[in-house]
């Protein structure tokens, strides 16, 4: 609750009588060249916004050996920089223990075959699923000169990016190597062995049987130690890359889902301690499993350590953050900047009383955006970064990444200096840890998602979220209508390959309405309220005719806007026909489930699945008794994972059963064959039908042809692609495509295999 801004008049009475210095006290930040508005329907990424070229101050060149004693481990706090001084001399810089011998990189085990579910087609004979492609030898290279080569190879540009970012501070920038340094020291051998086997090989999470898994440590299995004992039913699931939910402290009751982080550096002690998320690391690494983690990087907790002494006036730690002594400059950011959370969590500013001091906070009240115009947060931020991927963390998911920079003036939202931000860190993974890759968080239309990719000279994330085509999956369900999904479909496939999303259909999120409106209007006369209104009543089974079963999340019925939650199988009708015990009602809700699944792994990239949809787990409404989560309509898909429902997953007379064989089924076929491959071509067609979206991949000489039909009523559909087929998950044979029957959201995948 936002309270203060109540008592503006109060509070500007109050701080006129200590001083009136806004304008000394705002950021200084370089200027922000203005967002050039990109047409939805651009395929191409808009170019990237450079900081402008001038010289950079005289090269300093890095040291090609650093002498003296290794280095001590860092403590579990980041080195204090309440003032900058002068960086120690690359001389005085303590070297990285002797390196051992470069092991090879563990072959990843071979995922569990889930038993093949009756009426479906016999699986082909497996082997093996793929393992990952025969690494390059890795020549020999000692640790101290792998990282010096990989330091020389972006120092000029790191250093050029930094000065002009930050006015040319250069005792930062050498601050900033130095801490590098630092991190590459406290990196343990068998990081440093992967390091070397993804560095020869760094298309190693580009392969086809990448899966992976999303969830909350104490929803699944309680504690850390508690998910290292289910990795054996997570390998079942055939997942290779797991995702925890944000663990590290946080404050109960102003946690906003673990996003409200008070130290970087512990975890939540109801969870483990960070020796058993290291172990768990070590553990997922073992069995070829890429463990994920949240890094939090626009904003604190008030109750991180450097909140804290920001508030009560320490010098150096209000610059961290956006203090102001009255309204004045806080009311000229709100004329720009949308609200993130307009009926929770209203405006982007609070007031504290204690110590008379405005504060922003673009989230909750107690969430303070970090300044990263300081130098200093980028340092220690990046620190905390490299912190965890030092504990064995391979992937780091950005969240909220165009948030990170403020500007007065603007929305502060995908500003040029954000992907200057990105562009850092992700040159100084590649120095002290190439085997990590950045995941963004960019909930946004396309066009503003592809920039974060960069470019292929100059790359930011290695992954990001396909957000758009999840939620326009869900727009073609409740319309019976796949006209925009292929829109949609035709301006990723129109991206260059090397761009990598991560599919999904649910996840610990809400459902944004963030559909291609323009589009929409323009091609059948769609306003976007009452749109918005149609799609929140039929997946709330308000609609006549909807078995949909979610609740409404930041509901704004003066905006008309509102969005979804709940789990997979309780919007696509499973919930509805389970309460009914409806068995037509339930094969229905099954085949729609699976179809979803099915449309999702046909899709480029890595496929995700939320912790429980495998066995088709409902909503959960037990948060509503719980004060601490009762507002937050998003724990109806927190629920703790249903174990007992989990033992019927082998029973195929039973839904979970019928579901996580059926997905087990479709994950095998994308794991083994070719036409899955990162590489593939992939198209949309006119399958003859508005229901049924078709999609073709084809790859060395293996042609896929998919059919979803996304309608409750039997369609023949219809391709005239060359024969003849194979269907790949129910079996059959045909010579052509001119008429397919698909059953009410019934799906198809057929392969044809050319003669080469």
């Amino acid at each position: 609750m936002k309270s203060g801004k109540n008592k503006k008049a109060a509070a500007r009475k109050a701080a006129a009588a200590a001083r009136a210095k806004a304008a000394a006290t705002a950021p200084k930040t370089p200027a922000a060249a203005p967002e050039e508005a990109v047409k939805p329907e651009a395929a191409a990424p808009a170019a990237k916004v450079e900081p402008a070229k001038t010289e950079p101050a005289a090269k300093a060149e890095p040291a090609a050996k650093a002498e003296a004693a290794p280095a001590p481990k860092p403590d579990t706090k980041p080195a204090p920089q309440p003032a900058l001084k002068a960086a120690p001399t690359q001389e005085k810089l303590k070297a990285a223990p002797a390196p051992e011998k470069l092991k090879a990189a563990p072959k990843q085990e071979q995922l569990k075959a889930a038993p093949v579910q009756e009426k479906l087609k016999a699986a082909p004979k497996k082997e093996a699923l793929k393992a990952a492609p025969e690494k390059p030898a890795v020549q020999a290279e000692s640790d101290d000169a792998a990282f010096e080569r990989r330091l020389a190879r972006h120092y000029d540009e790191l250093k050029w990016l930094y000065c002009e970012l930050y006015n040319g501070d250069e005792q930062a920038f050498e601050y900033c190597v130095s801490m590098l340094r630092r991190a590459w020291a406290d990196r343990k051998p068998a990081l440093r062995t992967q390091d070397a086997a993804r560095e020869a090989d760094p298309n190693w999470y580009r392969r086809q049987d990448i899966l992976g898994m999303m969830m909350y440590t104490n929803a699944f299995a309680g504690t850390l130690k508690g998910v290292e004992e289910k990795l054996p039913y997570i390998q079942e699931c055939g997942v290779n890359y797991l995702h925890l939910m944000p663990l590290l402290q946080s404050p109960k009751g102003r946690s906003d889902g673990g996003y409200a982080v008070a130290d970087f550096r512990t975890v939540q002690p109801e969870l483990g301690t960070m020796d058993d998320l290291e172990h768990l690391a070590d553990a997922c690494r073992e069995k070829g499993m890429s463990l994920c983690l949240d890094f939090v990087m626009n904003h604190t907790s008030e109750d991180h350590e450097w909140a804290k002494k920001a508030r009560a006036g320490e010098p150096g730690y209000r610059d961290r953050y956006f203090f102001y002594d009255n309204w004045d400059i806080p009311n000229e950011f709100e004329k720009t900047v949308p609200q993130v959370f307009p009926t929770t969590a209203p405006g982007s500013f609070t007031w504290l009383d204690d110590c008379q001091q405005v504060v922003m906070t673009n989230f909750y009240p107690y969430q303070w955006d970090l300044n990263y115009a300081n130098p200093v947060v980028f340092n220690d931020m990046t620190e905390n970064l490299l912190y965890l991927t030092n504990r064995g963390i391979d992937v780091i998911r950005l969240d909220a990444v165009p948030y990170i920079w403020k500007e007065l003036g603007t929305t502060c939202r995908n500003l040029p200096q954000v992907h200057t931000l990105v562009r850092m860190m992700r040159m100084v993974c590649e120095i002290v840890c190439p085997s990590v890759l950045l995941l963004g968080e960019v909930v946004m239309e396309p066009a503003k998602v592809v920039p974060y990719f960069g470019t292929p000279e100059k790359p930011e994330c290695h992954m990001l979220y396909n957000v758009t085509t999840m939620a326009t999956t869900w727009n073609s369900l409740a319309t019976a209508d796949v006209s925009l999904l292929r829109h949609q479909m035709d301006t990723v496939c129109a991206l260059p390959r090397d761009f990598l999303f991560l599919n999904y259909l649910r996840c610990h999120d809400d459902i944004g309405w963030g559909l291609d409106y323009p589009w929409l209007g323009a091609r059948f006369g769609t306003s976007e309220v009452p749109h918005k209104k149609y799609l929140n009543d039929w997946f709330t089974g308000k609609w006549p005719g909807s078995d949909s079963r979610g609740e409404l999340y930041n509901d704004d019925p003066r905006l008309g806007d509102a969005r979804l939650c709940g789990t997979t199988a309780s919007l696509c009708g499973v919930e509805a026909a389970d309460f009914e015990q409806d068995p037509f009602k339930m094969e229905r809700a099954i085949s729609c489930d699976l179809m979803l699944h099915a449309w999702m792994l046909v899709q480029s990239g890595i496929p995700v699945l939320y912790s429980g949809d495998e066995i088709g787990q409902l909503n959960d409404y037990t948060y509503h008794d719980d004060p601490e989560k009762a507002d937050d309509s998003r724990y109806i898909h927190r629920g703790n994972f249903q174990w007992d429902l989990a033992e019927l997953r082998h029973d195929t007379t039973t839904r979970q059963g019928k579901q996580f064989e059926g997905l087990r089924r479709l994950e095998t076929i994308r794991a083994e064959e070719k036409a899955f491959d990162a590489q593939a071509d992939v198209w949309t067609f006119d399958t003859g039908s508005g229901h049924v979206l078709g999609v073709g991949r084809w790859y060395q000489g293996h042609k896929l042809i998919a059919f979803f039909n996304f309608s409750p009523e039997f369609v023949h559909v219809s391709s005239w692609e060359k024969g003849p087929y194979d269907e790949l998950m129910y079996g059959g044979h045909r010579d052509d495509l001119n008429d397919v029957e698909l059953y009410p959201y019934g799906f198809a995948w057929f392969l044809h295999t050319e003669d080469i």
